[in-house]
Parts: structure tokens; C-alpha cells; sequence
């Protein structure tokens, strides 16, 4: 009865209806000013990521343009290196057989690492004798006679002129020590390609694929030789290659024994599986041969340094005890 006597009153409906006309105008009121905060917050967000792709696009221009810039400095200077090598006739100078072959073994390829090379070998020297030279006379300001200065110049471009030769060979020996350690596992994962039935050229990929981890050198090898087994009219040539390339022993036999099995028809299963055992045995043979190596390496650190402090710790109370205050000799 309150309920209906609440509705029959005309100022409680008064009051009623005023409420809710209030509230709608407030609610109206605030969706616009939350619409309006919304849009503006909208704004804000569309013009951020207007300006971050702007940003990216003109970073991407940048990095193409830098690329540009190198790629015409590189060229430029592979035009230049190439007149000075033909100019000054230095593939007879200093190229003989077995240079295009250690560039290789390097893991450099093409002619331009040829032409790097050749022009490092030749201006080498003649920075170093020109810089060593300058120091002596020029920095040092010694009093010694000029003729010496000229002479260790020249000493110093004598040693310039060897440099490249010995960083080449210092390259070579990092990439097939890499390719040594690796080698044994990656026999392993080809035995066990070839054996579920893979191709070996699958096998080389599949491997390849694998061993990029472990070593970078062999992974790159063996993808170069999948694409010569693809490619090449004669299989075993591609297999001859991958020998060359390394210059290692346990790879070339390893070759050998698969160009027989290509020739003869022979299991190429069979033919890993004796492989991989006999790299098996080498390496434990080198880790044996090593560990016989480190007694009489480690006899000179033991006489230097722990033969001393040994002798240090057991005379030193009976010295102390002679010498020191109170002692037989005081």
C-alpha cells in the first residue's frame, strides 16, 4: 500500500521523475566527455604510430642507404685493389699453385679474395717500412746513425711482407680445427641419415643442417658439396672436393671410402660405420696420447712454483726456531 500511495502522490512522482531526469542528463553529459577523452586518447595513439612507422620506414631507408654507401665503397675499392694487382703484375709475383688452394682451406672463395690477398701482400710491406721508418726518425728522434733506422725498416717490411702469409695459415689451421672436432659427430649423423634410409645427399643437407652449432666451417663445407653432388656430371669429383677444401686426413679417407662405394656399388652404410669407428678410436687415441703428453709438461711448473712453497712451509718453523728470538743460534 506504501508502494501504490508513493506512485498516487503527485510530489512523489515530482521527485521521482526529477531524479531520473537527472541522472540521464549526467549520464549524457558523461559519455560525452568520455567519448571526447576516448577520441582524443584515439588521436594521440594513431599519431604514435604514425610517428613510429615513420621512424622505422626512415630507419629502413638509412640501413638501405648505408648499404648503397658500402656496397659502392667495396666496389670501389675491389676496382682499385684489381688495377694495382694488374698493374704492378703480382699474380707473378706472389701467385703460385697452392695459393689459390689455402685461400680455399681459409674459407675464401672467388677472385676477390685472390686479389685481397695478392694486394695485401704488396702493400704490407710498404706500410710497415714506411710507418717504422717515420717512427724512428721522426718520433723517437734518436741519435743513432740513419742507416740503422733504414735498416730495421727494412727488417720490418721483410716481416710485412710474411705477414698475410702467416695470417692465412693461421686461419687455415683455426678452420680445420674446427672441422676436426665436429668431424667425428658429424660421421656419426651421416651413418645414422644413410641407414634410415636417407640419400647421401639428403644426408649431406640433413647433417649440414645440424652441425652449423657445433661448427660453422663443416656446415658450409658439406652444403657446398650437396650442391656439387646435384649439380656435377661426376659424383666422386664432388667428394674429391670436400677432401681438398678441408686438406684433412680423416675427411679424405672418408671420401675415399665413399667413391669407392659410389664406383663398386658397394654399402655406403658399411663404409661410414667402419669410418666412424675408426674416427672413434683416433680421437681416443689422441686423448690418450695427450693425457701421457701432461706429466712432463707439468714437471717445470712443479719444480718453478710448488717445489718452493713446499720447501718454504716444511723449513721455515725449524728455521724460526734456530734463528728467531730465543733461538740456538741467538
Amino acid at each position: 500500500m506504501d508502494i501504490v500511495n508513493l506512485f498516487a502522490d503527485s510530489s512523489s512522482l515530482m521527485v521521482i521523475f526529477s531524479a531520473i531526469a537527472v541522472a540521464a542528463v549526467i549520464f549524457t553529459i558523461g559519455s560525452q566527455i568520455i567519448d571526447r577523452f576516448e577520441f582524443k586518447s584515439r588521436i594521440k595513439h594513431v599519431a604514435h604510430e604514425r610517428e613510429r612507422m615513420r621512424e622505422q620506414a626512415m630507419a629502413r631507408l638509412r640501413e638501405s642507404e648505408n648499404k648503397r654507401n658500402n656496397a659502392r665503397s667495396e666496389h670501389s675499392a675491389k676496382k682499385y685493389m684489381e688495377a694495382v694487382v694488374e698493374k704492378f703484375s703480382l699474380k707473378k709475383a706472389f701467385l703460385d699453385e697452392n695459393t689459390k688452394l689455402k685461400l680455399v682451406q681459409a674459407g675464401y672463395r672467388g677472385k676477390s679474395a685472390m686479389t685481397t690477398y695478392l694486394f695485401f701482400r704488396f702493400i704490407t710491406p710498404i706500410i710497415l717500412f714506411i710507418l717504422v721508418f717515420a717512427y724512428l726518425t721522426i718520433i723517437m728522434q734518436s741519435e743513432q746513425p740513419l742507416y740503422l733506422s733504414l735498416v730495421y725498416a727494412i727488417g720490418a717490411a721483410l716481416i710485412g711482407s710474411y705477414l698475410p702469409v702467416i695470417l692465412l695459415k693461421n686461419t687455415i689451421t683455426k678452420r680445420q680445427q674446427s672441422i676436426n672436432k665436429a668431424w667425428p659427430d658429424c660421421l656419426d649423423l651421416l651413418l645414422l641419415c644413410v641407414e634410415s634410409g636417407m640419400s647421401i645427399e639428403l644426408a649431406f643437407k640433413r647433417v649440414a643442417k645440424e652441425m652449423a652449432q657445433q661448427s660453422v666451417a663443416l656446415a658450409e663445407e658439406l652444403t657446398l658439396t650437396n650442391a656439387e653432388l646435384s649439380f656435377l656430371e661426376d659424383r666422386s669429383q664432388a667428394f674429391k672436393n670436400l677432401g681438398v677444401r678441408t686438406g684433412i686426413d680423416a675427411v679424405n679417407s672418408v671420401m675415399t671410402s665413399l667413391i669407392q662405394a659410389d664406383k663398386y656399388g658397394t654399402s655406403v652404410g658399411h663404409s661410414l660405420r667402419v669410418m666412424a669407428e675408426e674416427g672413434r678410436n683416433e680421437r681416443m687415441m689422441a686423448a690418450e696420447k695427450k693425457a701421457a703428453a701432461l706429466p712432463p709438461k707439468l714437471t717445470v711448473p712443479l719444480i718453478l712454483f710448488f717445489l718452493p712453497v713446499l720447501f718454504i712451509v716444511i723449513m721455515a718453523p725449524a728455521m724460526l726456531r734456530i734463528f728467531g728470538p730465543g733461538g740456538i743460534m741467538t
